[in-house]
């Protein structure tokens, strides 16, 4: 079920992306990026609709899915 990730508070939307940015591989290639900048990233593609917030009700677990 995809939820509006306004729906969330600030920390329990900071906190799934953070999750999400944990699951990633480390090889960024020549450019490192911070933290700040990973969740400033998938933020504005949140905010842009080119990622959405999903609601697995069996699994109780969230996750950010690309749309586009």
């Amino acid at each position: 079920m995809e939820i509006p990730y306004t729906a969330l508070s600030p920390d329990a939307l900071r906190g799934v992306i953070e999750e999400f940015i944990s699951r990633e591989g480390t090889d960024y290639g020549e450019q490192e990026f911070t933290l700040e900048d990973k969740i400033g990233q998938v933020r504005s593609q949140l905010e842009s609709g080119e990622v959405v917030l999903t609601f697995d009700e069996e699994t109780e677990t969230c996750n950010l899915v690309r749309v586009r």
